[in-house]
């Protein structure tokens, strides 16, 4: 058993918290607002304030929504890292810019300690069923510290380099995610328009070479029409102004994902971002009609 401080008891941390207790690890929940408060109890957390309350833990965990939010909690001489003893280790699970996870590893490196960038995929499902991808940015000896941790989370748990690599990755990740989602999308207005039993015909595609991890999970919401959140287009944006950000960087043409990064530019604009980032195939509708 591990006692394990944890930042960020959101949609996706929950899950995640509640797996680490049920794994037999003992969380300590940074809580800011009484939402947390009430998160931190559901989950079977003990409750602190303070970032300085975490430096007693073996690791820190962390899930916030953007690099602000990382380099906020991070950094600084009211930061984690200043707060931590020497030999801690601290894996950030949120998906950030790669180069703001690799300041984070510089600064930590000075403190000796252990930071993994380790973003995850799967979405509120796989964080429920604790069967997320995690991708693993960082040097070898501090992902085999965290392996018995992690694995409380996710079902791959994969090295993927250096550190900044899990951003690389994720990053990467992201981009075939709203691939496979605006193709499905433009699959659904065809079979519409061809007036085809929808339910059938995506099992069955989903049953041969097409089938997707984003078909499995998106399939019942699509053909419901509802797009409650699993995980929402405006972090999706986020995510592939990381995308757009990072291949600028390195001179890449990227065109398809250019188009999709901009059809999920306009639901987040329109003031659909709190849907679920499978609402593109609202709008692939929507431009059917």
């Amino acid at each position: 058993m591990n006692t394990i401080g944890f930042v960020g008891l959101g949609t996706m941390g929950r899950p995640m918290a509640r797996n680490l207790v049920a794994a037999g690890h003992e969380l300590v929940a940074l809580c800011r607002n009484e939402r947390h408060h009430a998160a931190a109890a559901e989950v079977g957390a003990r409750a602190v304030d303070r970032v300085d309350e975490l430096a007693e833990t073996d690791a820190v965990l962390s899930i916030v929504q953007d690099s602000p939010d990382v380099l906020g909690l991070a950094l600084g001489d009211n930061g984690l890292l200043a707060r931590l003893r020497p030999g801690s280790l601290y894996i950030d699970l949120s998906t950030i810019r790669p180069d703001a996870a690799r300041s984070v590893h510089d600064v930590a490196a000075q403190h000796g300690i252990d930071f993994l960038d380790a973003p995850v995929s799967g979405g509120e499902a796989a964080a429920i069923e604790g069967t997320l991808a995690i991708m693993v940015g960082g040097h070898a000896t501090a992902v085999e510290r965290a392996r018995p941790i992690l694995s409380a989370l996710g079902s791959a748990i994969v090295h993927v380099g250096g550190p900044g690599t899990g951003q690389v990755v994720k990053a990467a990740n992201q981009l075939v995610v709203a691939g496979n989602l605006q193709v499905l999308a433009e699959a659904v207005a065809f079979l519409e328009a061809h007036h085809t039993d929808l339910s059938a015909a995506l099992e069955v595609i989903g049953s041969g070479l097409a089938g997707s991890t984003v078909l499995l999970r998106k399939r019942e919401s699509v053909l419901a029409g509802e797009y409650a959140p699993g995980f929402r287009l405006d972090l999706h944006h986020k995510d592939l102004g990381i995308v757009a950000d990072a291949a600028r960087k390195h001179a890449l043409g990227l065109p398809i994902t250019a188009i999709v990064s901009a059809l999920v530019a306009i639901l987040v604009r329109r003031g659909d971002g709190n849907l679920d980032h499978s609402a593109l195939v609202a709008l692939s509708r929507e431009l059917n009609k």
